[in-house]
């Protein structure tokens, strides 16, 4: 079925849209889910909250790429599942290694004027990434977006772990050079 179709469904608030949406996009989300939390049961149950998340946004809103959408939606519940499990003592994992490498780019902590910020630093690092390299640009997501880890990594574009982490290593010094230049660290 096609994501109009799909989307369809879900404005004509019709149950079968969580159905086709877990049929199509459920492994999908699961992946997601499981780099972040390494656990198929947290996993699990992060794809059904997404379901639920996707009826209850769907509408108002109407996204007009479906996957990416509830990848975001994936994300954001699988992050909140691992902070509460984190700060429970019982976390992580992958997940902390990747916020470890990226915490000398980016802040952690937001204050409310940081929020305000927060756009312009996702426009800034849009435009870095628009600026890499197809390869490097999507080693960089796999690492950072997806959580893959980086025997993974290495496996899918056919390098070696230790070529992953250096190119990983490289294009995290490119954008912390990027942030200084725009006057984000400043």
């Amino acid at each position: 079925m096609e994501d109009r179709d799909i989307i369809a469904l879900y404005l004509a608030r019709n149950e079968a849209a969580i159905a086709e949406t877990e049929k199509k996009y459920g492994k999908y989300c699961y992946s997601v889910a499981y780099n972040i939390l390494y656990s198929a049961e947290d996993a699990k149950e992060c794809v059904n909250d997404v379901l639920m998340n996707a009826w209850n946004s769907i509408p108002p809103h109407i996204p007009s790429v479906l996957s990416a959408f509830l990848g975001k939606l994936t994300r954001y519940v699988s992050l909140k599942r691992w902070r509460y499990a984190r700060t429970k003592k019982r976390g992580g994992g992958e997940t902390a290694l990747v916020y470890e490498e990226l915490s000398e780019c980016i802040p952690g902590n937001k204050s409310l004027e940081e929020e305000l910020q927060e756009k312009e630093l996702a426009e800034i690092i849009g435009r870095f990434l628009d600026g890499l390299p197809a390869v490097e640009r999507r080693i960089f997501i796999c690492r950072y977006w997806y959580f893959d880890d980086i025997a993974a990594i290495s496996r899918r574009f056919g390098y070696s772990v230790s070529k992953v982490k250096s190119m990983l290593y490289r294009i995290r010094k490119k954008l912390l050079f990027r942030l200084n230049e725009e006057g984000v660290f400043i």
